[in-house]
């Protein structure tokens, strides 16, 4: 009975001191958006259904209004759903909201967010742009592929047209991405 009050307590702790430090460290920041109220740890991410996603945010539009918070695990993420708000987020602030969050398993793929997918819009990304426009994607080096791309198109559609032969299931999405590692 003792042993299990103290693993009680042992466990108790430390997710009180967790909750503690984020809420004292999140008091800092402005007021946020409104939004659903999510659970601690992985926020409102069981309240949303992936196959209807674009429905339930469209309904927490009618709810909250059209910009509100989502939490995504201890993520914070603010969902602008009006476009005329979006214009203006996006043409006159794109500079503060150009940046993304940094992940464990984003800096492990991409040389610690030195690539040009993962790096954060800057001097360092604007020059790893140039250097792909000018010398991978100029319309010499895409025009030499061209035949590559033609023969992967066409074994794509005779993928499909034999897997609708035989009534079997295509699985369209593995076969797009397939074609845009090309």
């Amino acid at each position: 009975m003792l042993s299990t009050l103290l693993f009680l307590l042992c466990l108790t702790i430390p997710i009180l001191l967790f909750f503690f430090i984020h809420n004292h460290k999140n008091n800092k920041n402005p007021p946020s958006p409104p939004g659903p109220r999510g659970f601690p740890i992985i926020g409102n991410l069981l309240q949303l259904d992936n196959t209807k996603l674009h429905l339930q945010l469209w309904n927490l539009s009618k709810k909250y209004g059209p910009i509100f918070l989502l939490r995504l695990g201890l993520r914070p993420a603010i969902v602008i759903s009006s476009p005329k708000l979006a214009k203006e987020v996006l043409k006159n602030h794109g500079l503060i909201f150009s940046g993304r969050p940094s992940f464990l398993g984003q800096q492990k793929l991409s040389y610690k967010g030195l690539d040009i997918s993962f790096s954060p819009y800057s001097d360092y990304w604007r020059e790893i742009r140039k250097i792909c426009v000018v010398h991978i994607f100029n319309s010499k080096r895409v025009t030499s592929f061209s035949s590559i791309r033609q023969n992967e198109v066409k074994q794509m559609i005779k993928t499909i047209s034999q897997h609708a032969s035989s009534s079997k299931v295509t699985n369209l999405s593995e076969l797009m991405i397939s074609l845009q590692a090309l």
